[in-house]
């Protein structure tokens, strides 16, 4: 880091789509009720993109309301970064689309860590603007996952939404971003995977027919237990890494996995339900783009204040995980 220079949140924005799909919806495709998602999930409802929406006109839309909100006009920007699982086109990146709906022509990438994917393109950016490379990045979580669910699969179909949010990047002498931790381990790429649509298995009509460009996740049990424990180490130890403590957090936000994760994360923690934002009920799983849209929401409901201590932890394919460590400074 170049002395003297931080990264802190100067704008936030995040959309939903319009289309609300309550837990009933998926009763006459698999075998569910509303009350067995919401004892298993906490998820009452979520929102699925239109059929002539794609992921980049979600995001647009969440980059233009953190940009209002920053009072920092696209043209300000120095580079945009995307995560997301689900691009519009394979290439160009989905942050590309972006930025030429926004008008603007600087350096735009995407990241892929799946449902961490926006604990990487924060410190990605965050990297940039320390390093000198940008002073003003926007970094964006987008997802269409409705694309890519097997509707026949009742252990995924129900748990993922549609939706992005994002934050304004702004060079700053004080800090704001205090550090991030990144973690993944491949050889358990398997139990959370899309298994065809690349190289490996590349698009055929087998594949679509044993629909294999959904989300599978063979081993549920499994992913529930290494999220939990991945997030609270990698949260341990980059509080350490800060000099503080759980007990100096002033609010968590996990992933919006399902509460019960996030329940267990936050306990594990020694964080009181207070100090945790929940925000799955009416969201869903939203991959990439949970975190941005949590912060957004809890933002604009006042829990968010200068001063505070903010932790986002995440946890997706891979398997991969993140944690960042803010001290809040927007008002």
């Amino acid at each position: 880091m170049t002395a003297g220079r931080y990264a802190t949140i100067v704008g936030l924005g995040s959309h939903l789509p319009e289309r609300v799909v309550p837990n009933a919806w998926f009763e006459r495709l698999v075998e569910t009720s509303d009350e067995w998602i919401r004892e298993r999930t906490g998820i009452v409802e979520r929102r699925f993109a239109a059929e002539d929406e794609a992921t980049s006109d979600l995001a647009v839309v969440a980059a233009r309301r953190a940009l209002e909100d920053a009072g920092i006009s696209p043209e300000r920007l120095d580079l945009i970064v995307c995560a997301t699982l689900t691009p519009d086109t394979p290439i160009p990146a989905s942050a590309v689309w972006v930025q030429r709906k926004l008008g603007v022509t600087c350096p735009a990438f995407d990241v892929n860590a799946a449902c961490a994917g926006f604990s990487y393109a924060i410190a990605t950016g965050t990297t940039f603007v320390e390093s000198g490379a940008a002073d003003t990045v926007l970094v964006i979580g987008a997802e269409v996952l409705s694309r890519v669910l097997d509707f026949t699969d009742r252990s995924t179909c129900v748990l993922f939404g549609d939706g992005a949010g994002a934050v304004v990047l702004r060079r700053s002498e004080a800090p704001g971003v205090l550090g991030s931790l990144l973690g993944a381990d491949g050889r358990a790429a398997e139990i959370l995977i899309i298994p065809a649509g690349g190289s490996a298995r590349p698009a055929s009509p087998e594949t679509v027919a044993t629909r294999d460009h959904s989300i599978r996740m063979p081993a549920g049990r499994e992913v529930f237990k290494r999220a939990v424990v991945e997030m609270a180490a990698a949260c341990r130890a980059l509080l350490e890494k800060a000099g503080h403590t759980p007990d100096d957090v002033d609010v968590l936000i996990p992933h919006q996995a399902n509460a019960r994760i996030m329940v267990a994360v936050a306990e594990r923690l020694g964080i009181g339900p207070e100090r945790a934002v929940v925000d799955v009920a009416e969201v869903g799983n939203t991959s990439a783009a949970s975190i941005p849209i949590a912060l957004d929401r809890a933002y604009r409901a006042g829990r968010l204040r200068p001063g505070q201590l903010v932790l986002l932890t995440s946890f997706g394919a891979g398997l991969a995980w993140g944690a960042t460590l803010i001290r809040w400074t927007h008002p």
